[in-house]
């Protein structure tokens, strides 16, 4: 077990030094809502898609196959995992270390501004996991949007099972975030964002879309499971 007090970025390199050879064989079998996301992307033609602690590489590189034409950055603080992400992509899809929660794009990638923001089960190992919503939605391009998703609350599933998962998610740092849908919406309250919220897998996982608008008139809705 490494040690949480560790600075976050010495913590998850500790976790993932040897853990990043099997993350992508390991995770698809509890990671569900990936393909779900990437499904929902639907970037326009030549979209700058962003993944924001990208992992391994896994996303970006089905993201690549799916919209070829897509312009692909990914960023991670991890550089263990970034070494991953590396050796899978493409040397046209642009990777840089850094803090989700404090980015700057056009230093990393002479880019302010993206069509599409991704965070996959990201905010449940984040600490100031507001922070990094708050970023990324400070890098949308006007009608860009950022796609979420995570653990959900489990309210639909039975009662061991969801004090189960959790017990054992804590083992690898990983916090379902119960308040997501509220904490964005509250967030896209203060911009011209506009929120839809969907649970999966009787809220196994969560499923967020937020849209930024080219008008000036901010919504916020809600899908119920």
């Amino acid at each position: 077990m490494t040690d949480p007090a560790l600075p976050q970025a010495e913590l998850m390199n500790a976790t993932y030094r040897h853990q990043r050879w099997i993350y992508d064989a390991s995770r698809k079998y509890f990671l569900f809502g990936r393909d779900h996301l990437i499904r929902q992307l639907d970037p326009p033609r030549a979209a700058h898609v962003l993944e924001v602690a990208c992992g391994t590489g896994r996303n970006l590189q089905l993201i690549r196959r799916k919209h070829p034409d897509a312009i692909l950055y990914g960023l991670d603080i991890s550089t263990e995992m970034l070494r991953s992400a590396r050796a899978k992509l493409p040397d046209d899809v642009k990777l840089a270390p850094a803090d989700a929660c404090d980015y700057e794009p056009a230093t990393l990638f002479g880019r302010q501004q993206f069509d599409r923001i991704v965070l996959s089960f990201a905010l449940s190992m984040i600490p100031d996991w507001s922070g990094a919503l708050r970023a990324s939605l400070r890098h949308l391009a006007p009608g860009g949007s950022l796609h979420v998703v995570d653990f959900g609350t489990q309210d639909h599933l039975p009662g061991w099972f969801a004090h189960g998962l959790r017990r054992w998610l804590e083992k690898f740092h990983v916090t379902p975030r119960d308040t997501l849908s509220a904490e964005l919406s509250e967030l896209a309250g203060s911009m011209d964002i506009a929120v839809r919220a969907q649970a999966l897998y009787r809220g196994y996982a969560q499923s967020l879309v937020a849209t930024k608008s080219l008008s000036d008139t901010p919504s916020c809705l809600t899908e119920r499971p």
